[in-house]
């Protein structure tokens, strides 16, 4: 049976949906459109769909008949792409007010596929079993023990594949990070957590039936993400 997270998580979790529901829903929303951005945004729009495609290179090209879990969709531009290649997709996030948006955006026609988008905790059991699970960008607040025990519960429900990033450690995130501190609280977004891949992949060694598979990392101005794809074996 799945064990539950410390209360950290939770606590993290219902900071982020507050902060995207509240002061970042706008930025959000524009962000994920071809709304005009700065140019730093413009840089972070640019690695996110670069990453996007990673990730769906990563999954099967016929995704018909398979179930999809998108752990952290925010406004379902993948979740969209992958209904489209025929999967029943299942896209939540702990923000409503973009699941919202990415319920608005949803084409009128996805072919074979299907959408369910839900807002809550992408960690719920009741959501049932999945194929493949994408955490696009999802997990890089958290803790490298939570984001790990988080992708062991999602392990726990998924039959094939896990696509998930985390924020690297690198210069430019410790400095950001840094400088961050010096801005007043209610302008902060949640902290990114800088993780180094030898310790994720260290502690991903010891996840029973799962090995590491394919890695990449996106680096677009002040975008810095880190993928890799976690494969069920045996």
């Amino acid at each position: 049976m799945a064990t539950r997270l410390p209360n950290d998580y939770d606590t993290r979790r219902e900071a982020l949906a507050t902060y995207f529901d509240s002061t970042a829903r706008q930025a959000w929303i524009d962000l994920t459109s071809d709304a005009k951005v700065s140019g730093i945004r413009a840089t972070v729009r640019a690695g996110r769909d670069a990453m996007r495609a990673t990730l769906l290179d990563w999954l099967p090209t016929d995704l018909r008949r398979t179930t999809l879990l998108d752990a952290g969709c925010g406004t379902g531009a993948l979740a969209v792409a992958a209904a489209c290649r025929g999967a029943e997709v299942t896209g939540i996030d702990v923000a409503a007010g973009l699941v919202e948006v990415a319920r608005d955006r949803t084409p009128s026609f996805i072919g074979h596929g299907r959408i369910h988008w839900r807002s809550g905790d992408m960690l719920d059991p009741g959501l049932g079993t999945f194929a493949h699970v994408v955490a696009m960008d999802s997990l890089i607040h958290y803790q490298p023990e939570d984001l790990v025990d988080a992708l062991g519960q999602l392990a726990q429900r998924t039959t094939h594949s896990i696509l998930f990033t985390f924020a690297p450690r690198t210069r430019l995130l410790t400095a950001m990070q840094e400088v961050g501190k010096y801005f007043p609280k209610n302008d902060r977004s949640p902290a990114i957590v800088p993780v180094a891949e030898d310790d994720v992949r260290e502690r991903l060694s010891r996840l029973p039936g799962w090995s590491i598979g394919r890695t990449q990392r996106i680096s677009s101005g002040f975008y810095k993400s880190h993928a890799l794809e976690l494969v069920r074996h045996g």
